[in-house]
Parts: C-alpha cells; structure tokens; sequence
C-alpha cells in the first residue's frame, strides 16, 4: 500500500513535474556557492548530497536543512553498514554505527516531529488549504491524512510514519550522492570524454544559459556516460532479497523454499559474456544503441542497475532526474580538474550502495559566459 501511495503522491510524472522547481532552487544555490570556492579543491559527494537531501525534505515537507552540522549527519548516512546484508551480525554493531549514529538519528527525529506537528497543526487549521508554495500537498500531508482516516485499513502509528518518511531520505539522497561521485570520478578519469560531455552541453544549453530539466532529453552524449558508469558501479551491488514461496527448479539447481536469494547486478554487469572488455570504461556502448537499446527499467537482463520487475526500485525516475540534472548543472557551470599531484582510483565498498571509498574531490573553474549567472 505505502508503495504505491508513494509512487502515486511523490513519484508520479506529474509530480516529478511539478517539483522540478525545488530541485533547480537546490542546484543552483549550491552553483552559487562553488563559486566562491573557485580553485579550491571541493568533495563532490557532500555538494551533492546536500541538494538531494534539501530537494527531498521539501518534496516531503516543504522544509530543508543547513548548516555545517548537517554535513557530519550526511558523513555518517553515507557509512555502509555490513549488517544491513547480514541481520544476524546487527547484534554485534561490528563497525559502530548503531552508537555513533544514535545522537544523529534522535537530532532527526526531533526535526521529524517538527515537520509532523506542524503539518498536523497546518491540517486542523484549514483542510480545505493545504497546499504548499507550489500548489501540492506534501508527500507528509498525504500520509498525515491517510492516518487520521477511519475505515478498515489499520492506521500507521506515529513511529511507523516517521520510518516511512526517514527511510525515503536516506535511500533517496544516498544512490545519487554516491552515484555522482562515480560519475565525476569516470569524467576526471578521462578528461577527453568529459571534454566531448562539455562540448555538448555547450552547443544545446549555450554559456549563456543555465541548464533546464527540459534540456536533459537531448543530452545523449551525457547519458550514455552515465549508463556505462551504472554498469560498472550499479547503486545496489545486490538486488534486495527475494525469497521464493515454494521450491523449484531455476537453471538445473534446486531452489528450496524460503531460500534467500540475492541477483548479483555487480556480477552480471561485469561478465564477459555478456559485454566486451566489460572492465574498461566505454560509455559508446550506450550511443545510438549501438549495443541493444538499454534503460534503467530493466528491460535487458544484461543490465539492470535500479532491479527489475515488481520490486523495481520506486525512487527510478526521481533518482534518474536529479543525477542527470545535477551532473548537467555541474559541467555546464564549471570546468573541473583534480588537484595537483591527486590520482583518481576506483576502489569501492560493497553494502547496499556501492560506495566509492575515497572522497571524489575536484577544482571548478567558471566556464558561463555572464557573472551574473552564479549571482
């Protein structure tokens, strides 16, 4: 039920519309910001978490965070947690996370209650007025709503709706923060494509022009480098646990029931039967589909980076959106190079994001032809 009141109230083409101004207030405050930090070496990963968490919370509850402290919480948010692969070791807290993050998460369950009261208080005053700014319930409203409800359908307690809500957070702004590091790292790496990327940008935006969400279908160069980068590095190395209601016989092996089975995306996206030099970064493999024609819905069992069929990752169009614009935002803005003497490397680390393991951190130079466009 809450996946598709999900899919429904924040997720639908309609909606995604319809946000798209909070996303491009968030992108651009933050290409004002890096302009003042011009030739200084910046973390990537923390700029781009800091628009997808803002982008979310107002999409949840018309309300963002700022502030250096908030920077720590994404620090710890983006921490990969063995456990959440294997419950049987939560137990041992093996890397600490459960201590260190009790202090964040009981600082974000009092802005939870913050954002529910207000909103409760917001729908006592006036029900027939409540919209946001943009002239749509909040996805907060929307459940507040669904609770208060007296029919049959067991309502959510006030634990249970802050899960819901803390739980689309977290997994929203960590696939693309990590995502975008990947993608950046892959550009860094081989400045001829990120060159090419440029090139493109400039000839469909112009430099006198920032980028629009409605500039992002004719950016094909850019999204085949973003595909080959989902399948070298897929969000969630393993798709989510599928256990099956009876015993049968997949492939000539004998699948007991109740049997958890783990899809290796990794794995897959990285065999040699399936694609050629599958180690080596080859973003034409996704131009003019050259290769098959390849989204991100799953429609090719050779590649399927968000999952595939019903269990299909739900935030897919909203997470395809905001990487594409964000990185687009990015390149458009600014010319980026690494640090003198830094190397960039690709090493990971598996939990249930592929997280890149060392910081991707880069120098921007303005490219726009007009200052005013970073004021």
């Amino acid at each position: 039920m809450l996946r598709k009141i999900l899919v429904r109230e924040m997720l639908s083409p309609t909606n995604l519309d319809s946000t798209f101004a909070l996303r491009r207030e968030e992108v651009r405050n933050t290409i004002r910001n890096v302009y003042d930090k011009e030739g200084s070496p910046i973390d990537l990963g923390d700029l781009v978490f800091i628009i997808v968490i803002n982008a979310i919370m107002n999409m949840l509850w018309g309300g963002t965070l700022r502030g250096e402290e908030w920077a720590k919480f994404g620090a710890e948010f983006k921490k990969p947690n063995v456990s959440d692969f294997f419950p049987a070791l939560a137990s041992f807290d093996l890397q600490w996370i459960k201590r260190k993050a009790k202090r964040i998460f009981e600082t974000i369950d009092g802005v939870l209650d913050y954002a529910m009261d207000k909103q409760i208080k917001s729908l006592a005053k006036a029900k027939k007025e409540r919209t946001t700014k943009t002239g749509r319930m909040d996805f907060l409203q929307v459940l507040l709503e669904l609770r208060e409800q007296d029919d049959s359908t067991p309502s959510m307690s006030m634990t249970q709706l802050k899960a819901v809500v803390l739980d689309i957070v977290v997994a929203g702004s960590d696939t693309t923060t990590t995502m975008s590091e990947w993608v950046m790292a892959r550009l860094l790496k081989h400045p001829d494509i990120m060159r090419k990327v440029t090139e493109k940008l400039t000839e469909i935006v112009e430099l006198d022009n920032l980028v629009e969400e409605s500039h992002l279908r004719k950016l094909h160069y850019l999204e085949a480098v973003i595909k080959e980068t989902f399948r070298l590095h897929p969000p969630g190395p393993f798709l989510l646990l599928r256990s099956p209601s009876e015993s049968n016989i997949i492939g000539g092996y004998h699948v007991p029931k109740g049997s958890s089975i783990f899809l290796h995306a990794w794995a897959i996206q990285r065999d040699q039967k399936y694609w050629d030099n599958p180690l080596e970064f080859k973003h034409e493999r996704f131009l003019n589909n050259a290769y098959g024609r390849f989204d991100y819905s799953g429609n090719n069992l050779k590649y399927f980076p968000f999952g595939l069929g019903r269990r299909i990752c739900t935030r897919l169009k909203l997470g395809e959106r905001t990487l594409k614009y964000i990185l687009a935002s990015f390149l458009h803005s600014y010319e980026w190079k690494l640090p003198q003497g830094s190397e960039i490397e690709f090493f990971d680390i598996f939990s249930v994001v592929t997280k890149k393991k060392n910081p991707t951190i880069a120098i921007p130079t303005p490219r726009l032809s007009k200052f005013e466009l970073y004021t």
